[in-house]
């Protein structure tokens, strides 16, 4: 466990808004995801949560958090958001929006302000880990902190494994 954190755009804006925090770093597997991550901190998948970085037909970015062993329904969440079309950023794209590396990409410090969702079932767990700005370093945070610090809305957009 490390004691003393990167100090990254994530944690500059956690300190910030005086968000208590538990920081881990641990051994980045290249394209290992929630499932290395998870295993390297000794915590269930499902509470890990993934920080994704979508678009709408018209090319504005929106940040999505769920799940570590879900997929988010694309379909559905145009359909919850009134858009057409809601697509994956390709990576560069998502780097240019959010600031972060891809597989280093935290809701907390956001380069550029855009709408966050969660997945509604996130927000029931006691703790949650999400990644701390930097590839292999996450934070574990209360879920209320997505809503109150980030004004995340809730959503319904989990598919299952």
């Amino acid at each position: 466990m490390s004691t003393k954190p990167p100090v990254t755009a994530a944690i500059r804006a956690l300190r910030a808004a005086g968000v208590a925090f538990d920081a881990r770093t641990y051994p980045y597997v290249a394209r290992g995801g929630t499932a290395a991550s998870s295993v390297a901190l000794g915590v269930p998948e499902h509470h890990v949560i993934k920080t994704l970085i979508f678009q709408t037909s018209s090319g504005d970015p929106l940040c999505v958090l769920m799940h570590g062993d879900r997929k988010v329904s694309t379909k559905e969440l145009a359909r919850q958001l009134g858009e057409k079309l809601i697509r994956p950023c390709e990576p560069a794209v998502a780097e240019r929006h959010s600031g972060y590396q891809v597989g280093g990409t935290s809701p907390f410090g956001l380069r550029r302000a855009m709408p966050i969702y969660v997945e509604q079932s996130v927000l029931a767990l006691e703790k949650i880990w999400l990644n701390g700005g930097k590839r292999g370093f996450l934070v574990s945070v209360a879920p209320a902190v997505l809503t109150a610090t980030l004004a995340a809305r809730g959503v319904n957009v989990a598919l299952e494994p």
